[in-house]
């Protein structure tokens, strides 16, 4: 199954209504979102909202409605949950999880845009 382009421009429509410029990436079967070059929220190919947030929080973010651990290896990935579709069906439920990915992205350094590649190759 791949994301949902509904919610994906759910998605991009709340993040630019806070005037945040965002860049669509499609990865892993879904899409993130890159602000300030780091990944902030995303779809999931199985249609979850991916939320990257303070990692100190981790435990009390858990708690919040439709919150899923991000499991890799031997443990949870703090800062890092999967939400449920359905607990952001609203505008307010899926700005709530925007806020607070974005809150943590502000803490971050922006990283610079990579050079693209033109193609040529070097002799």
């Amino acid at each position: 199954m791949s994301h949902d382009p509904l919610f994906e421009r759910r998605i991009s429509e709340a993040l630019l209504a806070r005037t945040v410029k965002a860049e669509a990436k499609r990865m892993f079967g879904g899409v993130a979102f890159m602000v300030r070059g780091h990944m902030t929220v995303g779809i999931t190919n199985k249609g979850d909202l991916m939320v990257r947030f303070e990692g100190t929080r981790h435990a009390e973010i858990s708690k919040w409605p439709g919150a899923k651990p991000m499991t890799f290896g031997k443990g949870d990935m703090k800062g890092f949950l999967f939400v449920d579709a359905g607990a952001v069906g609203t505008a307010a439920s899926l700005g709530r999880w925007l806020d607070l990915a974005l809150a943590h992205n502000a803490t971050q350094p922006a990283k610079k845009a990579a050079a693209k590649a033109t193609g040529k190759k070097k002799r």
